[in-house]
């Protein structure tokens, strides 16, 4: 059995506007990255931080198709590549589905507790996006440790 994983989160708003929220820096910056350098563009690496965890993480984005698809690889906890994959489905003119699922751990007892716990991350990341974007707060901050 693979380690790996899909989550899923209706947005309330149209799919270019929840699109844009994760490939623009300055945005993505009011709700899950500390920092990023730069937007998401496919053949580009692009640097992420986080305020809960040390260092910068390089973001190796692999495609990326306006409203639709950005797949990129970054790094698992021991330093291998993981494959994260979202998809953004209009569901209508003012709702969205987003779908982000990752993959690419080693089938060890390490690797399925690390893909559960980047599961939770990535479902969190979704509630701070629709926080974001349908009430305007940001509910990671102040929640670092």
């Amino acid at each position: 059995m693979e380690p790996k994983f899909q989550v899923q989160l209706k947005i309330r708003k149209p799919v270019a506007q929840v699109f844009e929220a994760v490939v623009n820096p300055s945005k993505l910056s009011g709700y899950f990255v500390k920092t990023s350098s730069g937007p998401l563009a496919a053949g580009t690496t692009v640097k992420w931080s986080f305020a809960e965890a040390p260092g910068e993480f390089d973001v190796i984005t692999r495609e990326v198709v306006p409203n639709e698809r950005i797949v990129f690889e970054w790094p698992s906890d021991r330093g291998a590549l993981t494959r994260v994959e979202m998809s953004f489905v209009p569901l209508d003119a003012g709702n969205t589905m987003v779908k982000v699922s990752e993959s690419g751990w080693k089938p060890d007892e390490k690797g399925f507790e690390s893909s559960y716990g980047n599961a939770g991350g990535w479902m969190h990341m979704m509630v701070c996006l629709k926080g974001y974007l349908e009430f305007g707060i940001n509910l990671r901050e102040g929640g670092a440790v």
